[in-house]
């Protein structure tokens, strides 16, 4: 149980319930709000911000969903965070990271399903969650394989937002849904 109330489904906040109105309409009408923008919603103002903030990572990036959603599992299983794994792994397949390469996420330097890109972006995502953050060397690297200043810029703030993500998880002590209990894999 979450250690703060989250909100039902049918919110009575009018700022809360036209949040969780939006998301519906993206995900559809009947969809059941997560647990996690249940809790967001106590707080309507942060939530919009979140969502502000959240989506347009996930839908508007130029760099690659696949790279990114890798990027997402690899910082979840660093963090320990099991219900951002068993979100964003469904996510993850419909990208096109194949079950070799999510079997393969928790030892990635071995792994020989994983090319230059990826194993770069696997980098990042290993340095921004550690802490305190991405590597010289690393942003470097992305500029090697390809991208530009402005998909350096993107990769790097996906990683970072989805350690906010895990810490605030952790922190309110939010579970994955039933329907998304996924075991996470050891790191």
């Amino acid at each position: 149980m979450p250690r703060i109330e989250m909100l039902p489904q049918q919110p009575p906040d009018p700022d809360a319930r036209e949040l969780f109105d939006r998301v519906r309409r993206s995900r559809g009408s009947d969809a059941p709000m997560p647990d996690l923008y249940r809790v967001l919603g106590v707080a309507p103002a942060m939530f919009k911000a979140w969502l502000d903030f959240a989506w347009p990572l996930r839908l508007n990036a130029k760099t690659s969903r696949k790279l990114r959603e890798l990027m997402i599992l690899r910082g979840a299983l660093i963090s320990r965070t099991a219900y951002e794994w068993a979100h964003h792994l469904p996510m993850a397949e419909e990208a096109g990271i194949s079950a070799a390469q999510i079997a393969a996420l928790p030892a990635w330097r071995e792994a020989g399903c994983f090319d230059a890109t990826e194993r770069v972006a696997l980098q990042l995502a290993d340095e921004v969650t550690s802490g305190p953050g991405a590597s010289q060397e690393t942003i470097d690297a992305l500029k090697r394989v390809g991208f530009n200043d402005a998909q350096v810029i993107e990769l790097v703030l996906t990683t970072s937002f989805y350690v906010c993500v895990g810490r605030f998880l952790h922190s309110m002590d939010i579970k994955p849904e039933a329907d998304y209990e996924t075991p996470l894999p050891s790191a």
